[in-house]
């Protein structure tokens, strides 16, 4: 360290200069006695927000351009995850698909054919983390997901028997759990800090890139007057997954795992290139790989198959798993499992069979503005913030939606307000938009990056596994419930979801504004709830340059 002083009316204000790496950080007591301020800020981790200001990274890149290019492939592998979700509402209540399988639109047979695909979610991680920590890395788990999901695809589009359907049924939901711990662990490792959140954020939008299409593409071969009004969509599955085949061995692996491998000039080289435009002594290059160095270990639990222990041994650990477990049950169990059986909802509140097609359609549409807009502020709204007041907002919808539902069925059936029903659609549509505004973008970037590099793919296994038993819940019990209590199985949701709103107050640990490796130090806190809510100042003067004031 060394330290300079400025004088000004008689009084020394002294600037400590901290060097990490070739980057030095100027560092002051009193913001008062500087000259020159621009603006003082409160930021969660000073020696980031001062590196990221005195950054060149531009989008406008070639460089940039690339790493678009990986966001958009692990874009893809969302797709093809949400595209189910509206695929299979749309077609149960397709009738060539009811005369082929007379499954019926609700009930256990229903909740079975349904559910499936999350058996196959709860087996696939266990091969999925090993896949994506082993020698072909996070892009050898994308491109075994997704030659899974285009077996599924192949198998259940050709179906003429129930066992095939749901043997197919089961290969899908293999193949995206395998397909879904990779990519989001890809995304958030290959980010610069300061995109993290509206990168991995929009991964996860990918959810609406498969569920619109899914619901477009139903909507249109619902008129077909064949089989293949339900075998075309089904076929469309593998789409996404096809691109990612071809696509995924042209992109640079994740810098983490490189340094994992122990292959520390090539994550050197990526974080310079993509990071730094070039620039090996770029701040953000110089801190990232310091971090690096410190955080990841070359011997660590994802060199052993079978060792899950990383996940829990410490206080750290059991509180970033925590984390994920919060995120796991909390994003699928808010309610928003009911969308699974959208044209069911809607024909509860006298929507004829067309309008409940174009209803979940625009229901796609209308969600997926409410998680864009979500991506847009994820770098700079509180991730705490969005999940209480979000999960909060969630319960009011939900509530609203059961009253209008609730008054529609005391109507007789000769005497029935559709202004009534119109009101459970439209509070059932603005929970979507609320949900997707505040989970979506989440749902992929909280439980990733709450994870260490060495147990990021095991992790997000462990986090498949808990989504995948949630959606079995899900997609099982909702048909029956539905069927037998109708719309009093979403007073269930309105109630959990006012706990989660209170559960996440009280545990939620904010990561926005921090590296990755940093996190380590928030987790570590006895209180990381606490730790992860103490801001830091910085100053940045006229001249672009940032100063810290008071500690880091």
């Amino acid at each position: 360290m060394s330290h300079s002083s400025d004088n000004e009316k008689g009084s020394v204000q002294e600037i400590e200069q901290v060097r990490i790496g070739d980057f030095v950080v100027e560092k002051v007591h009193d913001a008062s006695q500087l000259k020159d301020v621009k603006v003082v800020e409160n930021v969660q981790n000073a020696a980031f927000a001062a590196a990221v200001k005195q950054s060149n990274l531009s989008p406008w890149t070639a460089r940039s351009f690339t790493l678009f290019c990986c966001m958009f492939i692990s874009f893809l592998c969302s797709c093809a995850n949400g595209y189910d979700g509206s695929l299979m509402t749309a077609i149960n209540a397709m009738p060539y698909y009811q005369a082929k399988f007379n499954p019926g639109t609700l009930g256990s047979s229903t909740g079975l054919i349904f559910s499936i695909y999350t058996v196959g979610g709860i087996v696939g991680p266990w091969v999925a983390g090993p896949i994506a920590d082993g020698r072909f890395g996070r892009r050898g788990g994308m491109f075994a997901g997704a030659i899974i999901i285009c077996i599924g695809s192949a198998v259940i589009a050709s179906s003429n028997t129930m066992h095939q359907f749901i043997g197919g049924r089961f290969l899908l939901g293999f193949g995206v759990s395998v397909l879904t711990t990779s990519a989001p662990s890809y995304c958030v490792e290959i980010c610069p800090p300061q995109w993290r959140g509206r990168m991995t954020g929009f991964y996860n939008c990918g959810w609406f890139g498969g569920s619109i299409p899914a619901a477009a593409i139903t909507l249109g071969t619902a008129k077909i007057k064949s089989d293949l009004s339900w075998r075309l969509p089904l076929i469309f599955q593998c789409g996404p997954s096809v691109v990612v085949i071809f696509a995924v061995w042209f992109l640079p692996e994740s810098p983490r795992w490189l340094m994992a491998a122990g292959r520390d000039q090539e994550a050197r080289d990526f974080l310079t290139k993509y990071h730094g435009s070039g620039n090996p002594n770029d701040p953000v290059v110089e801190l990232e790989y310091i971090e690096f160095k410190e955080n990841i270990a070359i011997d660590g639990a994802d060199k052993r198959w079978w060792d899950y222990s990383e996940l829990f041994k410490t206080h750290s650990a059991r509180w970033r798993s925590f984390m994920v477990l919060l995120m796991g049950v909390f994003g699928q169990f808010s309610g928003n499992g009911l969308g699974y059986f959208n044209t069911e909802i809607y024909k509860a509140v006298g929507y004829g069979t067309q309008q409940q097609f174009d209803l979940n359609l625009a229901n796609s549409i209308t969600s997926a503005i409410g998680a864009g807009t979500g991506v847009a502020l994820a770098d700079r709204m509180p991730r705490r913030g969005a999940l209480i007041w979000g999960t909060f907002a969630s319960a009011l919808m939900l509530a609203a939606n059961a009253g209008f539902s609730a008054k529609w069925a005391e109507m007789p059936d000769d005497a029935k307000n559709l202004n009534i029903g119109r009101g459970a659609v439209a509070f059932y549509f603005l929970f979507n938009i609320v949900y997707s505004f505040a989970y979506t973008p989440l749902q992929a970037l909280y439980p990733v990056e709450v994870l260490q590099t060495t147990t990021r793919a095991k992790g997000m296994a462990m986090y498949a596994v808990v989504v995948s038993l949630v959606g079995f819940i899900n997609t099982y019990a909702g048909p029956i419930a539905l069927a037998n209590i109708g719309y009093k199985y979403v007073y269930i949701f309105v109630g959990w979801d006012l706990i989660e709103s209170v559960l996440w107050y009280l545990f939620g640990v904010e990561t926005v504004g921090r590296t990755l490796e940093e996190l380590e130090d928030i987790f570590a806190a006895p209180n990381p709830v606490k730790e992860s809510k103490r801001v830091h100042t910085v100053a940045v003067k006229k001249d672009g340059g940032v100063v810290v004031v008071g500690e880091f």
